[in-house]
């Protein structure tokens, strides 16, 4: 009984592949910063992480305060949490 739950346990973690910590490519941080630079904010590039069709960017610092912020596939901020 154990081992088939195992089993089924090990199954559906490969069913659902976890993004949250997936790198994004060189060419989409270099466009990330440059959007960035362009709504006079800054971030450590380490703090950006792939979210499914997107991009999850932690501790972004802005002229006005620090956000959390998404983008999606087409590099458009779609959310934006002051911290």
């Amino acid at each position: 009984m154990i081992r088939t739950l195992s089993a089924a346990a090990a199954i559906g973690l490969l069913a659902f592949p976890v993004f949250a910590d997936e790198k994004p490519s060189k060419e989409a941080i270099d466009k990330i910063m440059e959007i960035l630079l362009a709504e006079e904010c800054q971030m450590d590039d380490g703090d950006i992480e792939v979210d499914g069709d997107g991009y999850e960017l932690d501790d972004v610092f802005c002229s006005d305060g620090q956000y959390d912020m998404e983008m999606n596939a087409a590099f458009e901020i779609t959310n934006r949490r002051k911290e």
